[in-house]
């Protein structure tokens, strides 16, 4: 049994640990197309700011530590065709060398790419699978780099040296963008944010974001929202920075007024689509938002061809097919993927996109539905707030937490909730009672049910947790009449949302 995974990343590598794990005679082999597998894309901003010493210590597991399981790597091999009847990979090494691999089972994890903004002057990255090269326009030598790869994160690390930069904008306020501003500004550089949208971290709720965005401004962060950036060029002479950024900015009229904005360092992080190149060309099926199409079991449909990751469209627990990459999600598709192609049953279980980012001192995280998410899911949701202390006041040092839940007016179901306060205030540990609750499919009213740990430097013998679903249970709870059977998706106009807030304990 020879098994393949391409991608050396959270899916590529979870699924070649799991055959290995599970039959130490397969013939595992990882085909990565840069020198760093299992490397943790999602800690590269700490390394940016210089919290994370070294770029060596990104890696999950050493190159060692991966071969020590008895998986074969071929790194700084690039997979170029599927060849789904004769059961072969074709492969591009250093120097253009051509290959081919032959396989039984075949994982494909080629995860996701840089989603690149339509914005004069900015370089093509290219495509590795064509051999064309890309077109003029600035980059990492001019001080403007897209972030998605160790490569990338080296560049953005040279510019830094060399450049010294005392200013940056980064394009785009999502996870990424943000972690990034934060370490950007630990190493000294004032930083300006410009997102597209009315808010910053758009995944959650605006009430949510607002706390966000006063975070970012109190560290010095200048946040433009509602803003395009059109084009980017090195400024003329006498400019203030090396940079200029063009664009515009909508008022609350959609009126737009000329933006401007000069930075010595340009970084570009308006989120990824998936990497399907290959797979498209194997002849695979694409579903929502260009993903590759799976089953339950990671079979993508072509024979003896599974995929798993940011490349796939996502099982999610409440509205089914979607696509949402996360680095969580990815290491149990992988795991899935790779029992499987070993002749396994195993199925993936789902997501609830269940997120979590720091923000300076705040935490923001989200699980499940949003109001209008869970409107175009076809259920019938309600929205509270409510604002409870992480643990009892008398205790020193409490702080508030902002939590926010959704659930469906008719069932009584819990559909989603969102969180943020100050770091040290257990929001991810909150976030996960929420998801553990959601997975079970729980009602909001059976939070409260639950035996939560109680000590009063840590929590509140109502944890706020609980606090939350109270409120949201107070306005919106069903009569007993109105509950249909478990499992029942109610249409219908959405409930008015409220906006409730818990006394502090």
């Amino acid at each position: 049994m020879h098994l393949v995974a391409i991608g050396g990343s959270d899916a590529g590598i979870s699924a070649a640990l799991r055959a290995r794990e599970l039959d130490p005679t397969a013939d595992v082999t990882v085909v990565v197309a840069d020198a760093y597998p299992n490397f943790s894309i999602c800690g590269i901003p700490y390394y940016v700011s210089g919290e994370v010493t070294h770029w060596r210590n990104l890696a999950h597991r050493t190159y060692a530590d991966l071969e020590a399981t008895g998986m074969a790597l071929r790194t700084d091999t690039l997979a170029t065709a599927i060849d789904v009847p004769g059961h072969r990979l074709h492969l591009r090494g250093q120097g253009g060398t051509a290959d081919t691999l032959a396989y039984d089972a075949l994982i494909v994890g080629t995860g996701a790419r840089p989603a690149v903004p339509p914005i004069a002057g900015l370089a093509d990255p290219g495509d590795p699978l064509d051999p064309v090269q890309p077109g003029t326009g600035l980059g990492p030598a001019d001080g403007v780099h897209l972030l998605h790869s160790m490569g990338d994160t080296f560049a953005v690390m040279h510019s830094i040296d060399t450049l010294a930069p005392t200013s940056a904008i980064i394009v785009g306020a999502g996870y990424i963008g943000l972690e990034m501003a934060e370490g950007l500004t630990a190493r000294g550089i004032a930083v300006t944010q410009v997102e597209l949208a009315d808010q910053v971290l758009p995944t959650v709720d605006p009430e949510l974001g607002a706390l966000v965005a006063e975070e970012l401004a109190a560290h010095g962060v200048d946040v433009l929202t509602r803003s395009t950036v059109t084009a980017v060029a090195i400024s003329p002479a006498g400019s203030p920075a090396r940079l200029r950024v063009e664009g515009h900015t909508a008022g609350p009229d959609g009126a737009r007024a000329p933006l401007t904005r000069f930075a010595d360092l340009v970084l570009v992080v308006t989120g990824v689509r998936p990497d399907t190149r290959l797979a498209t060309a194997a002849g695979a099926t694409l579903g929502t938002k260009g993903a590759i199409v799976v089953d339950g079991h990671m079979r993508t449909g072509l024979p003896d061809v599974y995929a798993a990751g940011d490349c796939v469209v996502t099982h999610h627990r409440l509205i089914g097919p979607t696509w949402l990459p996360l680095g969580t999600t990815a290491h149990k598709q992988g795991r899935v993927a790779g029992e499987n192609a070993l002749g396994g049953d195993r199925t993936f279980a789902g997501s609830l996109g269940t997120q979590v980012v720091k923000i300076f001192d705040a935490v923001a995280a989200r699980t499940g539905l949003r109001d209008h998410e869970a409107v175009a899911a076809g259920y019938h949701p309600a929205t509270s707030q409510t604002v409870a202390d992480d643990h009892k006041a008398y205790y020193p040092g409490a702080q508030p937490l902002a939590l926010r839940i959704t659930g469906d007016t008719g069932t009584g179901r819990l559909l989603g909730a969102q969180i943020i306060g100050r770091r040290g205030s257990e929001v991810a540990k909150r976030i996960d009672t929420y998801a553990t609750a959601l997975f079970h499919g729980m009602t909001v009213d059976a939070v409260s049910d639950l035996d939560l740990a109680y000590t009063p430097p840590l929590g509140a013998p109502w944890d706020a947790v609980q606090a939350a679903t109270q409120t949201w249970t107070r306005t919106h709870q069903p009569t007993p009449a109105a509950v249909p059977p478990e499992g029942h998706r109610q249409r219908g106009s959405r409930s008015a949302s409220t906006d409730s807030r818990a006394s502090r304990r």
